[in-house]
């Protein structure tokens, strides 16, 4: 018998843990969603939103899969806790407007993470900037009230503690030279932001790379973030955004081509002692 642990954590990633132990138990009994459905009376897209997450999922929802599963009290327990956990709001969803539903979605999986790849080829990595550079973004990017540019900003800080705290992942941090030259606002708030770059890369979590602009041929990607998670049970996954959505990648075959173009950015970049030399480089260019 499986043991079942006790799940801490963001509402999102209690979710999406419940719908992964779902399917799990529908795929260890062969059965489709449909035929699922058919036996509780159900639709079969009920079954198929609650393995997706897209759908809420109710405790008596739980009991009557697990009853038809034929899965242990303990079992049964723990997804019925997952599935009201998994209504609470997270700390970043108190800011509304300013933080959009389907990057709610990203932020509550990022909480979890205990792995952390990203490769960022034009901007400072969220992670790392300050409120200037993070305000400019908001104000040129989208069009949003001075209200929800403020609440975004505060999300986008508030984010950055993952970092620092006792149980920060291991983070990885790739960036194209065009991110520090790139100037936001002005050079003075360049300044303060190339600081803080280095401030992050003291961090004991925080490994930076610079892919510069002579690397030579490597991995086309555009931007995008690996996480990985502490129980093995939560697969990785891969994101990247746009100005309107999300796209979030979790087969196997994506993670590990997404894995394997991080490893090749890493190849190609700076070691992160070169790296830094090169940040503080450009920072006294800003100086002058």
């Amino acid at each position: 018998m499986r043991k079942v642990v006790e799940m801490a954590g963001s509402p999102t990633a209690r979710r999406r843990r419940l719908s992964i132990e779902l399917k799990k138990l529908r795929e260890k009994s062969a059965l489709t969603c449909a035929q699922v459905g058919e036996a509780l009376d159900w639709s079969g897209s009920k079954v198929n939103r609650m393995e997706t997450g897209n759908g809420r999922v109710q405790p008596s929802d739980i009991d009557a899969l697990c009853r038809f599963y034929g899965t242990t009290d303990e079992l049964r327990e723990f997804l019925k806790s997952l599935a009201r956990e998994a209504k609470t709001r997270g700390w970043w969803q108190v800011h509304g407007s300013g933080v959009p539903e389907w990057f709610n979605i990203y932020i509550g999986l990022e909480q979890e993470a205990s792995t952390f790849r990203q490769y960022q080829c034009e901007l400072i990595p969220g992670l790392m900037q300050t409120e200037a550079y993070a305000g400019e973004l908001y104000k040129t990017g989208a069009h949003m009230s001075a209200e929800d540019i403020d609440r975004a900003v505060r999300v986008r800080m508030e984010r950055q503690a993952m970092l620092t705290g006792t149980d920060a992942p291991e983070a990885w941090f790739i960036v194209n030279e065009g991110s520090l030259r790139n100037v936001i606002g002005d050079r003075a708030l360049m300044r303060e932001q190339l600081e803080r770059v280095l401030e992050s890369a003291e961090l004991a979590s925080v490994t930076l790379q610079v892919l510069p602009f002579d690397a030579g041929t490597y991995p086309a990607t555009g931007t995008f973030t690996l996480l990985g998670f502490p129980d093995p049970e939560d697969q990785d996954l891969v994101y990247r955004d746009g100005i309107t959505d999300a796209v979030y990648l979790e087969g196997e075959h994506h993670v590990r081509e997404y894995t394997r173009a991080f490893d090749g950015l890493r190849a190609a970049a700076l070691s992160p002692q070169r790296s830094i030399q090169l940040i503080e480089t450009v920072l006294k260019d800003y100086a002058r």
